[in-house]
């Protein structure tokens, strides 16, 4: 497994989600190599070899009707949050500016009190926020998350799984398992 793994399946989630909320036909142009290219920011040839991993190891299953690709959403659940800190750990780094993620993201802000002083953001020069640099879980999620608000919130909820004490993780843990 990669990090950008998670992130693919994440994004197909996402996709998945704005179907069903609209409830109509997904386009199925955005399931393809090319499509979630634009959406993720990872290479279509990544994306190929990432989907086939996803599928040898039961992450990922084609749709019976539609044949596009959709995340196993109870296993990448448990996956997320019994085992991803552990395969992909995350710890607060240097004060940067950045984009808030974890418990200041806005899917997390209110929900529980920061002991710390300074909120987790993932570097980005462009971010409006200051606080400690957290490396997002694979390189373009920067990229992916301002394309797409389920993305980033999904994102979010998995940054406070990896690095959140036992009562945050629990939080953002139970919070995911409703959108997956």
């Amino acid at each position: 497994m990669k990090s950008h793994d998670i992130g693919l399946l994440l994004k197909l989630v996402a996709l998945q989600n704005r179907v069903s909320q609209k409830a109509e036909q997904g386009d199925d142009s955005l399931y393809t190599a090319r499509g979630l290219e634009q959406e993720t920011g990872i290479s279509k040839t990544q994306i190929n070899l990432s989907l086939n991993r996803c599928f040898d190891v039961g992450l990922a299953k084609k749709d019976r009707k539609s044949g596009v690709p959709v995340a196993n959403r109870r296993a990448l659940s448990d996956f997320i949050i019994y085992g991803l800190k552990y395969v992909f750990p995350a710890k607060p780094g240097e004060i940067t500016r950045g984009i808030p993620t974890t418990f200041a993201a806005p899917i997390l802000e209110d929900k529980l009190i920061s002991a710390g002083d300074f909120i987790m953001v993932w570097p980005d020069a462009n971010g409006d926020s200051k606080g400690q640099a957290i490396e997002p879980l694979f390189k373009s999620a920067i990229y992916a998350s301002k394309r797409d608000p389920e993305m980033y919130a999904l994102l979010a909820l998995v940054d406070a799984i990896r690095v959140g004490q036992p009562r945050e993780a629990n939080l953002a843990a139970e919070m995911l398992e409703q959108r997956l």
